[in-house]
């Protein structure tokens, strides 16, 4: 396996971490997927085996630094230690009104948003160091470009995604591996099964997980352009290209109303 590229993606059982874990299988890559979901991550392979594709899987909590590291390690020692990319997609979403949301899932919605990504990150770093031009994807969201309604703790883990994603594109930079963040609207996945807030009335749902891993694989190959003024997030779909434009030239005040109304609040 030493000279096929390498993928490691977190939470690959289903919705966009099953879709890019498929794409990235039909580019020839050795994928390693990741989940709690042992019935998911089955098919997953049966699937990926039916492409002719090479997948190892495991289970991975990825708030566990522990079995975070030892799932690297194992995915490693079978690619002679090359990964060229590691995706940090496991993530959690709660939607409602803050203070009817019990504190205790909210609290697991940071850690598994937020620690599971700084996990992934810790365990990956060595591995990414030792493979030239290596990248990693952190699975940020349109609810990091202004505080979100009805979303906030999911917003604010987003926006420490963004966060640590912009210090390490620069801290890590040195070592030769790219770091970027994929910034997705709404998506039809389980993850928002259900869900009705102002935003999802006001802007829909239109994106689907097909979409984003499209927009994972097509960031890994960026345009000239992109690779010249170095962009470190990219957003998928319409909607998401222009609230973040948006966002770079009005006013705080402009965008808390705009916010605001979009929420219905």
């Amino acid at each position: 396996m030493g000279n096929r590229k390498t993928v490691f993606i977190t939470g690959a059982a289903a919705g966009i971490g099953r879709a890019t874990a498929l794409n990235f299988a039909a580019k020839g890559y050795v994928v390693g997927a990741y989940d709690i979901d042992s019935a998911g991550l089955q098919s997953l392979a049966d699937e990926i085996g039916r492409l002719g594709a090479t997948i190892v899987t495991g289970h991975l909590d990825v708030t566990d630094s522990d079995e975070m590291a030892r799932c690297v390690n194992e995915f490693t020692t079978q690619t002679e230690g090359r990964l060229d990319v590691m995706i940090n997609n496991a993530g959690i979403l709660l939607a409602g009104r803050f203070q009817e949301i019990d504190v205790a899932a909210q609290l697991k919605e940071i850690d598994v948003n937020t620690k599971g990504v700084v996990n992934g990150l810790y365990a990956a770093f060595p591995y990414l160091q030792a493979t030239a031009r290596s990248t990693v994807v952190n699975l940020a969201s349109a609810s990091a470009i202004y505080g979100q309604a009805e979303l906030a703790t999911y917003s604010a883990t987003k926006f420490f995604v963004r966060g640590i994603t912009e210090a390490l594109d620069i801290e890590w930079g040195r070592y030769g591996i790219r770091v970027i963040a994929i910034w997705p609207l709404y998506v039809q996945t389980a993850m928002t099964h259900g869900i009705s807030t102002g935003t999802t009335k006001s802007l829909g749902i239109q994106l689907t997980a097909q979409d984003v891993a499209d927009a994972i694989v097509a960031a890994l190959e960026p345009s000239r352009l992109r690779r010249a003024v170095h962009q470190v997030h990219f957003p998928v779909g319409d909607q998401t290209t222009f609230m973040m434009t948006s966002s770079r030239f009005i006013p705080a005040w402009l965008s808390r109303l705009l916010n605001k109304r979009l929420a219905q609040a």
